[in-house]
This record gives C-alpha cells, structure tokens and sequence, in this order.
C-alpha cells in the first residue's frame, strides 16, 4: 500500500481578490518524485510557501506524517524533517561550502547558542556536514568560498544546507532555473540520487527533467489543480492539452 506523507486539504491562500492557491487537495506519496508544473503565475511557489510554513493559509489544512502543521512556522517545520530550497539561491556568500552546511546541521541541536563549547567537539553536526556535501557532490570543494563557486555549484550547496539538516521530504523550488545544460544535467543526477531515499516535490519549468525524475505530477492553473496523477495520465490528459496548447491544437496533436 502506498503511504501519503505530506497532505493538502481544501487549501487556499488568496492575497486580496486574488486566489494564489484555490482550494487544493493534493496527497504526496512516501518516496516519490512529485512534481507540481504550471504556467507563469499559477500558484505554485505559492503552494511551496504554505507547506514549508513561510506563509499560512487563508483557509484548509496541511498534513505531514500524520499530523496537523498547517500552523506551524517554519522553524518548527524544518524541525519535523521538510526541506526547503529557493528559487534564488539563499547561500552565506563569503563562508566556505564546509561552513556553509555546518550552519544547517548545527540548526539540528537542542540549542544554537552553547557559546562557551568549541565547535570542533560537535563530534555529531560534523558528520552531518560531511554527509550533505558527500551528498551533494561537494566534497572536494568543502574549503572553497562559496561565493567562488560557479552558480551551478552554488545551487548544489544549496541543497547541501538543506540536506544537512537530515529532511525526509524535500521541497525543491525551480532548482534549475538560470542554468546551462551541464550544470542542469549535473543538478538533475543529483536528484535522481536524492530521489533514492527521499520524498521529493518538485516546482521545475524545464519538462524535460520534469519527466527524468518524477513519477507524479500535479497540475495547476490560476491557483487550481487540473490534474493529477501519474506521468503518463498527465501526458495524455486532454485538459491540459488544451490548457497548454488551446483547443484547436490539442486535436491536431492527438491526430
């Protein structure tokens, strides 16, 4: 059987008149690449914001393992084990890569503020710092400035920041976008590497990764979802044909 992990019931986020996220019911299934696509403007980094607790909803609920978090900010989200990466790279510019995850895994203990303690003894935060960039394919780089890096490296430490934090669901927030091929190719690999012990749900414009990774997709227009289910069913779903190519050029598809 498969298990939902993450849940969203008749959520909505409006700002004003205007319906971000209209009344959206999604399940995210344990161990899956879920994909959320959609034009420009259709709600989707909108709905990444309410289910990491950076923006609270209008109305509905959100449910992770169980649990109600529709509340919860986003500290306290992190804290059950939902990642979260950027649109823009959110990095410490002038730290090294090593430095750069430390600060994500030391976020994981008890208390941050142990001043009178040397950071080397935390025996723990280090090894998860060495994890996340063994993860992230950044090993080699742990001593350089993070500023110095290539923006495709630079996004990869991203993801390492949040993979030191130990996250079982990671929500992952157009990681490709401004990329070259090579560096979307190297980011893509570590995706599919992530997928292998992670939940995964994914905002990308580039459809071609899209159906290299994910299983599920989810898609939305002006705050609404219009489908959702497997790859294939979406591929072939005749309402977003139309959605994405009108009508008339839908039929002259499926001819």
């Amino acid at each position: 059987m498969t298990e939902i992990v993450l849940e969203t019931r008749a959520l909505s986020r409006h700002f004003g008149a205007l319906m971000a996220v209209d009344d959206v019911s999604i399940g995210f299934e344990k161990g899956e690449v879920h994909a959320v696509i959609g034009p420009n403007g259709a709600g989707k980094t909108t709905l990444i914001n309410l289910l990491s607790g950076e923006l609270l909803p209008s109305s509905g609920s959100i449910h992770f393992k169980g649990q109600d978090i529709t509340r919860l900010p986003a500290n306290a989200i992190s804290h059950l084990g939902i990642g979260r990466s950027y649109q823009k790279t959110n990095i410490f510019p002038r730290f090294t890569v090593f430095e750069n995850c430390w600060l994500g895994a030391q976020s994981r203990l008890p208390s941050s503020f142990r001043f009178f303690r040397p950071a080397s003894r935390y025996d723990a935060v280090r090894a998860r710092t060495e994890r996340a960039l063994e993860l992230c394919g950044l090993s080699q780089r742990a001593h350089a400035t993070a500023a110095a890096m290539s923006y495709g490296e630079q996004r990869q430490l991203e993801i390492g920041m949040m993979l030191a934090t130990e996250p079982e669901l990671l929500l992952l927030d157009e990681p490709l976008a401004g990329m070259g091929a090579e560096e979307a190719h190297k980011v893509v690999e570590l995706i599919q590497r992530l997928a292998k012990d992670h939940t995964i749900i994914l905002i990308e414009h580039d459809m071609d990764a899209v159906f290299a990774v994910a299983q599920r997709l989810t898609v939305m227009v002006n705050g609404r979802v219009l489908e959702s289910g497997t790859v294939e069913k979406v591929r072939t779903s005749k309402a977003v044909q139309e959605a994405y190519l009108g009508e008339d050029e839908a039929e002259g598809e499926a001819a």
